[in-house]
């Protein structure tokens, strides 16, 4: 038989759509994220009190601004996990990084340096806010001939995709794996991110969910209780970004 009524979904407040985050920005003093240990150990605890156990670090590699590399990654990273152990902090914290697709990763898959990947050979990668791509396609050929399986960080806040949401479908149909920010569902970013975001997961392109957490600011937004009963109503309750690491 069927019901003329709608499925209700239960709202938690205590809900929150991974326990493992794989894309932030909280190690110390190499991007525009945490500037200091303080304050990743700071963000670490927000993350921790949301239920979360283990975050994939991804610092920016941009060629014109954050030449970001193996070196002064790990370099952060020894420094988090070396504090994390002093304060007693059981918090685990890895490092890939978030590749804008520019020409400085073109050379980089060109000379064949290994990229910094979130699991075996997922990498993260992002475009440009201000310019679309012309050569995805391209772009997308190169990263998996060289072995890559690319996940597109927050598509919805790509402006120019905002007149023609059916764009985010040819990505995800090309091979780009979709991560969306949680607090585009908020409108942290602006209603047509909001738009794209729900058009995204309303559709069923997106694999992952992320925080893209850079500062506290972020924390105190992603921790509303207001917003987390928003993601319990978007995402049905569902959990996010295990199947990669389970």
């Amino acid at each position: 038989m069927f019901s003329f009524f709608k499925k209700t979904v239960s709202l938690s407040p205590d809900y929150f759509p991974f326990v493992t985050d794989i894309h932030s920005h909280i190690l110390p003093g190499i991007d525009d994220g945490s500037p200091d240990v303080e304050t990743s150990l700071l963000l670490i605890e927000g993350l921790m009190k949301l239920g979360i156990t283990q975050s994939v670090a991804t610092p920016h590699i941009i060629g014109d601004l954050y030449r970001n590399d193996a070196n002064t990654i790990q370099t952060a990273l020894s420094l988090l996990n070396n504090a994390l152990l002093e304060k007693k902090i059981d918090f685990k914290v890895t490092a890939a990084a978030e590749y804008m697709l520019d020409a400085y990763f073109l050379d980089l898959l060109s000379a064949n340096t290994p990229l910094l990947t979130v699991k075996d050979n997922i990498v993260l990668t992002e475009f440009s806010y201000a310019d679309k791509p012309y050569n995805v396609e391209q772009i997308l050929f190169k990263i998996i001939t060289e072995g890559y399986q690319p996940i597109l960080a927050h598509p919805e806040r790509y402006g120019y995709y905002h007149n023609d949401f059916k764009q985010y479908d040819h990505l995800n149909e090309i091979g780009f794996l979709l991560q969306v920010n949680l607090l585009s569902l908020t409108g942290y970013y602006g209603k047509p991110a909001a738009k794209a975001a729900n058009y995204i997961i309303k559709n069923n392109l997106h694999s992952f969910i992320g925080t893209d957490l850079h500062h506290e600011r972020h924390l105190n937004a992603i921790s509303d209780p207001k917003n987390r009963q928003l993601y319990s109503s978007i995402l049905h309750n569902k959990k996010y970004n295990e199947d990669m690491f389970f």
